[in-house]
């Protein structure tokens, strides 16, 4: 088996996190989707827009999130845009809240070991190239965000949010919160998800993190 290679900085600036794309020798094509985490209201622990935009800039890319599914100011696509607005996102960027119009698009998992679909944005289909930016972050029910989380999590829709965090027992944001699973079958859905999207997606995905 071949080992992977890692590039790592000391140093994080726009231009070094610009410099690490390079490095790798990857060029993504077509249309391009910068998934991010958007930024809780009040919380400070996610990426900024002002940080992000030589890399976003330098792919021409156009930012992708999705909405929640739990109350706050992002599980309905209202709030989550004036949020986005808020944390300077449009100030910068072109933004794509993919399942806006609360539609989705499924994606097959036929060796789920949990859930056999995953709904995610149903603008995922828009793009022919992903650049994934993770912050790592704790996660009451994951342990700790990063990768897998923003893959799973991340591009669901709020319904597939909601289908992931009960391991396929609801769909319905308002009902999930009533009988969560034990915390391994969410684990395991959150696997299953990722791995749709990974496989499934028509777009190529790079993942920076």
């Amino acid at each position: 088996m071949t080992k992977s290679k890692v590039y790592f900085s000391r140093q994080l600036t726009p231009e070094r996190v610009i410099d690490l794309y390079k490095a790798v020798g990857l060029e993504l094509k077509g249309n391009i989707g910068v998934k991010v985490h958007s930024g809780e209201d009040g919380n400070q622990n996610y990426l900024r827009p002002e940080f992000l935009k030589p890399m976003v800039n330098y792919v021409n890319g156009t930012i992708i999130e999705c909405n929640t599914a739990y109350d706050g100011a992002r599980n309905t696509s209202e709030k989550h845009k004036r949020l986005f607005e808020k944390h300077g996102w449009y100030k910068h960027f072109p933004v794509d809240l993919m399942d806006e119009n609360d539609d989705d698009l499924v994606l097959d998992i036929p060796n789920g070991k949990v859930i056999k679909k995953d709904y995610v944005g149903s603008h995922l289909d828009r793009y022919d190239s992903i650049l994934v930016l993770v912050h790592f972050k704790g996660h009451p029910m994951g342990g700790y965000g990063g990768a897998l989380k923003q893959l799973s999590i991340g591009f669901a829709s709020s319904r597939g949010k909601a289908y992931i965090h009960s391991a396929g027992r609801t769909t319905d944001q308002y009902d999930l919160w009533n009988d969560l699973p034990e915390q391994n079958k969410f684990l395991e859905a959150m696997a299953d998800s990722a791995s749709a999207v990974h496989k499934n997606s028509r777009a190529e995905l790079f993942i920076f993190q």
